[in-house]
Formats: C-alpha cells, sequence, structure tokens
C-alpha cells in the first residue's frame, strides 16, 4: 500500500483450520484500475476524498442540520478510558 504499486501475484493457496472453510476463486472481476483507485483514495487527504465524493458530503451536511452537529459526529468518536480525551475512531 504504501508505494501504490499494483501487480499481480501468484500466490500458494492457504490451508483450511478447523472450523474453517477454504473456498476457491475462479476469477475476479476487480480490474488492476480498481486497485489503483482504491490506493489512491485511501491516500487521499480528508479534503481530497470529499472533494471524490460530494453526495456523501451532501448527506453529512444534511444530517448534522437534521440532527445537529454533536449526533453526527460522535459516532465517529471515542473516549479513552486512560486520559478521557477523544480518539479518533477507525470508522
Amino acid at each position: 500500500m504504501g508505494s501504490g504499486l499494483t501487480e499481480v501475484l501468484e500466490a500458494p493457496m492457504p490451508t483450511a483450520q478447523s472450523g474453517a472453510l477454504l473456498i476457491q476463486t475462479t476469477c475476479s472481476l476487480i480490474s488492476a484500475g480498481t486497485e489503483r483507485m482504491l490506493v489512491g483514495f485511501g491516500k487521499a487527504g480528508w479534503i481530497d476524498k470529499a472533494r471524490q465524493q460530494p453526495d456523501k458530503v451532501k448527506m453529512v451536511l444534511e444530517k448534522i442540520q437534521t440532527d445537529g452537529l454533536m449526533t453526527t459526529v460522535e459516532p465517529c468518536i471515542t473516549w479513552s478510558p486512560v486520559n478521557s480525551r477523544p480518539v479518533s475512531s477507525s470508522r
């Protein structure tokens, strides 16, 4: 992910573990272009992500208008029990 390089690799088949199901994939519909796009999006800052998804920005702004800022932002913040400071969530 760090370099953004996209490549197709042959990898050994994983072994099925006890209680698990191993499914063989015969083809994939994900193209190298899709992979490059996802890597680029992942590396983008939050402003660039907002520019790439204006419909989601609009949805968030509408939710802030109807539900309020704190109700909208609260699910994205967790409180650290060690120092009671807000910590960004992985959501």
